[in-house]
């Protein structure tokens, strides 16, 4: 147990007891106990494998390798269609939680030969995603703001890309590109 990742555990909140019993669970596994993005992360070989986090109806194990395991058991869950990586074994409750434990357990060792093989989840590259009309229009016809798309890191991109796509009428995907021209032209991602 790393010292400075206490603090995480001993908060009041509605899911300590899942917690603890996490921890100790992944800890019995052999990974390394960090703190990371305020969560409790474990890692081996100085990468991450999984971590502890929680939301209002569940907690949740997060293996950062998760689409490369088999699930077997149907598990793992894809928090959004844009997760490529990430998957999330879920609890509601203490009951839920003991149930699974062996399969969690079992999935962590998984997890771990993941890690130790050097496995990387293939991931979908910026031209692969789609680029909205509303925004395809503005860069066929402001060739400055192609420019400048094109210098933004992947990431920025993807973030541009799947911001505007992710409106559902037309009126607010074209909102939203007019919105944040400034930003593109200046360099800067979505939440910058």
């Amino acid at each position: 147990m790393n010292p400075k990742v206490d603090w995480f555990f001993d908060k009041p909140g509605k899911w300590q007891n899942e917690y603890a019993t996490l921890r100790n669970l992944i800890l019995d596994c052999g990974l390394n106990e960090e703190l990371k993005w305020g969560v409790p992360c474990y890692t081996c070989q100085d990468r991450n494998v999984v971590l502890i986090h929680g939301f209002n109806d569940y907690c949740a194990v997060l293996f950062h390798k998760g689409a490369l395991l088999k699930d077997d058991e149907q598990l793992l869950v894809q928090q959004t269609e844009n997760v490529q990586a990430a998957r999330q074994m879920r609890f509601r409750n203490m009951s839920e939680l003991s149930e699974r434990a062996p399969a969690l357990r079992a999935y962590i060792f998984e997890a771990i030969e993941v890690e130790k093989a050097g496995l990387k989840v293939e991931m979908k590259t910026t031209k692969e995603y789609p680029i909205p009309d509303e925004f395809q229009r503005v860069l066929d016809e402001a060739p400055e703001v192609r420019v400048a798309f094109e210098k933004l890191t992947p990431g920025r991109q993807r973030g541009y890309l799947l911001y505007f796509s992710s409106a559902k009428q037309s009126k607010t995907r074209q909102a939203r590109v007019e919105k944040y021209l400034g930003n593109i032209l200046q360099g800067k991602g979505v939440d910058d």
